[in-house]
């Protein structure tokens, strides 16, 4: 069946806070411009995951008057603790600056980003929830012509069902694409624009969140908590937060550098048992795990800003690599970045002719305050390539003395390349969970409300199918069972041990990207899934 096409000046790919707030800037200088925005999840903030912590300076651009708009900003942050765990310590340390929140804000960012939506709307801009963007259109020219979204209603099988409903092509002027990690039309377009040649490889961690509701005599709003140490060893980069938002809410999560070498290590299961440490186990006691979830992060911060321009459309906010590493938030400058190149769009439209790849855009970032915030700290995220106590000692020198104002920048290495060998390294025994404060992975994605059409085409990909026995199976003890948080990759064989074939259950997926990233071959292409598909989280 032919696909229908409608016509709009921008078409924004992912709900976001950054794809929202480029929604919203558009409107705000032009309300005449016609503009919508695509989201995979069933509603807008179904698939957002973080902390989250937020510092208002992007909001308050956005909105001066959000106080007055009843932004979901309840909790403002009151006390800040960073902690050094050993298996049976918990040693106060001094908080970096970078971690003062003093006049942040603890929040859902879900609900915060169902917030903008609405802001939106009222604006006139369209959102169309449950459409994932599934390929980029092109002109004859080369150019960005919009995208499309995917199929609904096709069988495992590939061919159409009685459901079944052809996708529908939205052309834009322009396009900006604000998918969030490792996007799936943002990897296609830096392979088409080489959009990286200039850049170092981008770097990801794994986070993994937990909402309790707890004791009241427990809680205590506006308590922040970062730690470090166990139970990760010294060369593996990562660290835990609590956050005690309003109504007895503690949002609990882990977050492991997927820089990391022993392919025995499971991200999910350092995290619960992160949770049994003497200092964390009773913040939980008594209480009652209310959701899950997981997403990867884009850790590489500035060397790794890819070419943000190309023909026909942008890249903005997580998609790009935006996050501030030591600050341990992207939201703000997610925003930043996107109101940024909402203004430079704008522009470009209101003046017809020449060329349709918008430079402007950034020209103008190198002049704001956000790329001068990541320039500021581009060699705190890398110095942990030294381990725990070398990255501590340089960024407490990058920090204190020199103020970013290092004549150099440190480098990455790409993710997939740092495993080693599974018989080089030493297995790791994670006890079983005790369903108290621990738990399992198929019980915490039942929490994350994960949902897909059982019958559609798998939307995990292997580019050639016997690598995850022949090469991973082999020499890595498939990784892939222990980094996916989710229980997707599973190693099947005969009742005789036989026969061993990886087994991939992409219902349970959350969508975190982690496998795509991760994978030592990088066999693994995540795609989009019929749109609607994938976590529903509530309030996180």
């Amino acid at each position: 069946m032919e696909r229908e096409s409608m016509e709009f000046d921008v078409v924004v790919v992912g709900g976001g806070p950054s794809g929202l707030s480029a929604a919203i800037r558009l409107k705000q200088i032009n309300a005449d411009l016609n503009v919508c925005v695509l989201e995979k999840g069933s509603e807008i903030g179904a698939h957002i995951l973080s902390g989250a912590v937020i510092e208002t300076r992007s909001l308050a651009e956005l909105f001066p008057d959000w106080k007055e708009r009843d932004a979901p900003l309840l909790t403002p942050a009151a006390d800040d603790r960073f902690m050094f765990l050993t298996e049976s310590r918990a040693i106060r340390l001094m908080t970096p600056p970078q971690m003062n929140n003093h006049g942040n804000y603890i929040v859902s960012l879900g609900n915060f980003t169902r917030w903008l939506g609405a802001q939106a709307e009222a604006l006139g801009v369209e959102i169309f929830a449950g459409f994932a963007a599934a390929e980029v259109l092109y002109h004859e020219d080369g150019s960005v012509k919009g995208v499309a979204t995917g199929d609904m209603g096709i069988g495992k099988d590939g061919q159409p069902t009685h459901n079944h409903t052809p996708g529908v092509e939205l052309w834009a002027r322009q396009t900006i694409f604000a998918e969030g990690c490792r996007g799936s039309l943002t990897k296609t377009l830096f392979d088409r624009f080489d959009l990286r040649k200039d850049c170092e490889d981008q770097t990801f961690g794994l986070g993994i969140k937990e909402l309790w509701e707890i004791d009241p005599a427990k809680h205590k709003a506006g308590t922040i908590i970062h730690t470090v140490g166990w139970p990760l060893d010294t060369q593996t980069y990562g660290g835990s937060f609590l956050y005690h938002l309003e109504n007895n809410q503690v949002a609990v999560g882990f977050v492991v550098g997927l820089d990391y070498a022993n392919p025995h290590l499971s991200p999910f299961d350092e995290f619960q048992r992160f949770k049994t440490h003497p200092a964390i186990r009773p913040i939980f006691e008594g209480g009652r795990r209310v959701s899950y979830g997981a997403r990867a992060l884009s850790e590489g911060g500035f060397q790794s800003v890819p070419k943000l321009s190309f023909p026909g459309g942008v890249l903005v906010g997580d998609t790009a690599g935006f996050l501030n590493v030591p600050k341990i938030k992207g939201t703000h400058t997610a925003m930043k970045s996107a109101m940024v190149a909402a203004e430079a769009v704008a522009e470009a439209l209101a003046h017809e002719g020449g060329s349709n790849e918008v430079a402007a855009y950034p020209e103008h970032l190198k002049k704001s305050w956000l790329w001068q915030e990541l320039h500021e700290v581009r060699n705190i995220r890398p110095s942990f390539h030294w381990g725990l106590w070398g990255g501590i000692a340089y960024s407490a020198l990058e920090t204190y003395v020199f103020k970013g104002k290092m004549p150099w920048t440190l480098h990455h290495r790409p993710d997939h390349l740092a495993l080693k060998k599974a018989s080089e390294c030493p297995k790791i025994a994670y006890p079983k969970p005790d369903g108290v404060v621990s738990f399992d992975k198929l019980s915490s994605v039942f929490i994350s409300s994960t949902n897909h059409e059982e019958n559609q085409p798998a939307h995990l990909k292997l580019r050639d199918p016997a690598v995850p026995v022949a090469i991973n199976l082999e020499h890595y003890d498939a990784p892939e069972q222990r980094y996916c948080p989710a229980g997707v990759y599973e190693i099947v064989r005969n009742d005789d041990g036989s026969n061993p074939r990886l087994q991939i259950n992409a219902q349970n997926c959350l969508h975190c990207k982690t496998c795509d990233i991760k994978d030592p071959t990088q066999n693994i292409n995540w795609v989009v899934p019929e749109g609607g598909g994938g976590p529903n989280y509530p309030n996180m």
